[in-house]
């Protein structure tokens, strides 16, 4: 199993750290995995338990967060996937792409998100509900490559430049795999600070009746795995 969170910016405005509710979700989750308090067929479920156990803790935390969750089965070679909001997935099986997440936006640039808002403040942060997260299970074979990763990734980069990035990708050991996965990532980051590129963000929101062009500045986080023969 592997993840992806997005703090939500907007709450820097406030003082508030955004990473740091997106962060104690993902160790949250980390932690009921290996607990093994979770089913690999039901991603959602293990989200939930995870945003719960965090709306009734008693330490002060304050935030918003997408969250995307990928956990590939090896007996069933199943993939099994949560997604909330703009982060998202990739399947790529020999150059194209064959399935990949949906994004979930409210409207243009406000992806869904698990909140946690100071206290009388509930009604005024935009939040939802764990189980609003898209679900899907994919039948995968040897070889596909699963690309999970933030909005930054997405917002910057289309389907053809990362699958130009993943076509470089000849060896699956994990030096290659980390080599091309931080090549895509240094890639997307210099795209969000180009002034004259048309990215998707900007198509987006052109499409949406804003005149934008440029990248989008953002975090920006890519995993990378190959589905190879499991061995004990």
């Amino acid at each position: 199993m592997w993840c992806v969170a997005d703090g939500v910016g907007g709450w820097r405005d406030y003082g508030v750290d955004p990473s740091q509710f997106s962060g104690t979700l993902m160790k949250t989750c980390e932690r009921l995995v290996k607990e093994g308090r979770f089913i690999p067929s039901n991603p959602v479920g293990v989200l939930t338990k995870s945003y719960y156990e965090l709306l009734q803790n008693k330490v002060p935390l304050l935030g918003s967060s997408t969250a995307c969750i990928v956990v590939l089965d090896r007996h069933s070679h199943q993939l099994h996937t949560a997604n909330l909001g703009d982060s998202g997935f990739l399947v790529v099986r020999r150059g194209e792409v064959v399935h990949r997440s949906d994004e979930q936006q409210h409207y243009f640039n406000t992806p869904f998100q698990l909140s946690i808002a100071p206290p009388g403040a509930e009604g005024a942060v935009l939040s939802d509900s764990p189980d609003a997260a898209d679900s899907s299970s994919f039948d995968v074979q040897l070889g596909d490559i699963i690309l999970t990763a933030t909005d930054g990734l997405f917002d910057n980069m289309p389907d053809y430049m990362i699958l130009q990035e993943l076509k470089k990708l000849k060896n699956t050991n994990y030096e290659s795999i980390q080599q091309t996965a931080r090549s895509i990532a240094e890639q997307a980051h210099v795209l969000a600070y180009d002034p004259t590129y048309m990215s998707p963000f900007a198509q987006f929101a052109c499409d949406n009746g804003l005149n934008v062009r440029g990248g989008k500045p953002d975090d920006i986080t890519v995993l990378l795995s190959i589905v190879a023969e499991y061995t004990d």
